[in-house]
């Protein structure tokens, strides 16, 4: 059986999770600092290391949310 529109628009809706990890890894200035550390590592570099697993993350909601 086809799936109706109306439920094939509410799974589009879980894909602007994708998005947001993005636009969070993208916007440079925010994350282009020093301050504050993480066990002596600089917030540039643990921000990035905490965007993979939020990627991670977001994309296994994503799957899951949109699995058949």
């Amino acid at each position: 059986m086809s799936e109706r529109p109306s439920g094939r628009k509410a799974k589009k809706g879980w894909y602007i999770l994708l998005l947001l990890q993005f636009i969070l890894a993208l916007c440079v200035p925010f994350y282009n600092k020093v301050e504050p550390t993480l066990s002596g590592v600089p917030f540039f570099y643990w921000y990035q290391m905490l965007m993979v697993l939020v990627g991670a993350a977001l994309t296994a909601i994503v799957y899951f949310a949109t699995e058949r």
